[in-house]
């Protein structure tokens, strides 16, 4: 039965991009990754690793390929070259189907708008995941009700999508991604559709919970102050990592103090 843990501490490094844990051997790790769209190049040799328990922010502006590394880490697209190996074994190498079953059954996914079924309830939402991977339906709505339990979403078990604020349907969004305990989940603008408090208290579950089941966090985010939740940041721009403020606008990290200040006003909501 699928049950949450107590979270843990991290640190950060780079290049490459490494979540957490400098001795720490990497749970998803890439190497040399570049794609193109026809003529363009939207990844340019990029490095990446990922260790349990980590989480590593992808920031850059629109077009700076941090969305398409995103997808490549994924298995969503394959790389016209580079590795992607999750536990050693190299993804692009998959089937389609075998890329399609490694999403649903080690991957976890959070989007900007949740993408919540609206014809289900917050507790058939959470529990689609683990029904599709085998449990049986009174397993995997055990396990949702336990995960909507400790994200503070207790009591809205009945509720439809409609029916909640933009902060819990984000939350039942990262109970769905966690209900399978994932090896690496995958947060694209995950705040943004959300207000700045209610966006930090989401950042705040979301690295806190992706801790306690040692999975491995990628955010892909155009905002600094919800890359300093991450333990490690990387800048994109034209399909290579940058220097962390080479990018105009992207800012340079948290300050002394900030990262304190921005988790002071996480209220959760």
């Amino acid at each position: 039965m699928t049950q949450p843990a107590a979270p843990r501490s991290a640190s950060t490094s780079h290049p490459p991009a490494t979540s957490v844990r400098a001795d720490a051997a990497p749970r998803l790790a890439a190497r040399g990754l570049v794609h193109r769209f026809g003529e363009t190049t939207a990844l340019a040799g990029v490095d990446v690793d990922l260790v349990d328990g980590g989480s590593l922010a992808v920031m850059g502006p629109s077009g700076s390929g941090k969305s398409t590394l995103l997808h490549v880490l994924a298995g969503i697209l394959v790389p016209t070259a580079g590795v992607v190996a999750l536990g050693g074994r190299e993804v692009q190498s998959l089937s389609e189907k075998e890329r399609s079953l490694l999403r649903r059954r080690r991957y976890g996914f959070v989007f900007q708008f949740g993408q919540l079924l609206s014809e289900l309830s917050a507790l058939e939402n959470v529990a689609l995941p683990a029904m599709l991977t085998g449990s049986s339906r009174a397993q995997a709505e055990e396990a949702a009700r336990q995960w909507l339990g400790a994200l503070g979403l207790a009591g809205t078990e009945s509720r439809r999508p409609g029916e909640l604020s933009g902060g819990q349907a984000q939350r039942v969004a990262v109970a769905r991604a966690l209900v399978t305990r994932p090896e690496v989940v995958f947060a694209d603008e995950p705040t943004g559709s959300l207000d700045q408090a209610t966006g930090h208290d989401v950042m705040r579950l979301l690295v806190e919970s992706t801790r306690a089941v040692g999975a491995a966090l990628v955010v892909v985010t155009h905002d600094a102050q919800v890359a300093a939740w991450c333990d490690a940041r990387i800048d994109m721009l034209d399909g290579r990592v940058v220097a962390a403020g080479a990018v105009p606008g992207s800012g340079v990290g948290p300050r002394p103090g900030e990262l304190e200040a921005i988790r002071a006003t996480a209220v959760p909501r």
